[in-house]
């Protein structure tokens, strides 16, 4: 499915700045995805010097949102997904998760990167029985995101929130509930809040990396306190086993990762 109006042309491209590196393209790089520049990558590596882990929650947040949304369509019937945040195309997206069980699942992503809108076409594939479409809009705006979303999505259905690896690039924590509030305040209940971040307090070395890397001057990511992160879900109702290490969320394993991983989230349900 391709939709003229988020269909990228060449003023995308001519906005991506390749001389600043930009955290959805490093992440790619740690994802072991193609679509980053060496300045994103000597960032990367210039992280990892600093802390190896970071490969490791990378793509255990990954792999947690896989399960969340598988969750979500097989056992809470879920078939709408806003995924704001969206970040670079790699492996398990949420529209090929959810259409995989569910053909008729419909997701709207939602980006604001430039280098994103650029791969717009490889988000909008859907299969035919559901749709997915690309919303250039900043999570900052959610009265724009909603706007934009309800073209796809009929929010008189419960539908899933997505913010994965997003709410840390919100510098005022105030502000950042505010926006959550908001966004589920749209949605009906039944309706579900999937939030994981990075966390302070639990592995220095995380922190030390991520404090350098904020002074870089690229885009700053801000590591939350775990009650913070959980403090997103109010009024919500948590889901076992609540807010934890993304390893954790009802892993695929009897053997989880054992070692700490500074990355924590949860899923709830709007009552």
């Amino acid at each position: 499915m391709s939709d003229p109006a988020t269909t990228p042309g060449p003023a995308a491209h001519q906005k991506i700045d390749t001389s600043v590196p930009h955290s959805a393209r490093i992440w790619n790089y740690w994802l072991g995805g193609k679509d980053n520049y060496p300045v994103d990558e000597e960032a990367g590596d210039a992280y990892t010097a600093v802390f190896p882990g970071i490969v490791t929650i990378a793509r255990s947040s990954r792999a947690f949102l896989r399960r969340n949304i598988t969750y979500l369509v097989s056992e809470a019937g879920i078939r709408q997904f806003l995924d704001i945040g969206t970040g670079l195309p790699t492996a398990d997206n949420t529209h090929e998760v959810a259409q995989r069980i569910a053909p008729e699942s419909r997701i709207v992503y939602v980006d604001n990167d430039p280098m994103v809108l650029a791969h717009a076409r490889a988000l909008l594939y859907s299969a035919p029985e559901g749709a997915t479409a690309y919303v250039d809009a900043s999570v900052l705006d959610p009265e724009h995101v909603l706007a934009a979303a309800a073209k796809t999505l009929d929010f008189s259905r419960p539908t899933a929130l997505i913010l994965s690896n997003i709410l840390g690039h919100i510098a005022d924590y105030d502000q950042a509930r505010s926006i959550v509030t908001r966004l589920m305040d749209a949605l009906p209940s039944g309706s579900y809040l999937s939030i994981n971040d990075g966390s302070r307090g639990i592995d220095p070395g995380f922190e030390q990396a991520q404090d350098g890397y904020n002074k870089s001057g690229a885009v700053p990511y801000n590591l939350r306190a775990v009650d913070e992160i959980t403090s997103f879900f109010d009024g919500l109702e948590l889901l076992e086993p609540g807010v934890v290490p993304v390893p954790l969320w009802r892993p695929d394993t009897e053997t989880p990762e054992s070692a700490p991983v500074a990355e924590h989230g949860g899923l709830a349900r709007k009552p």
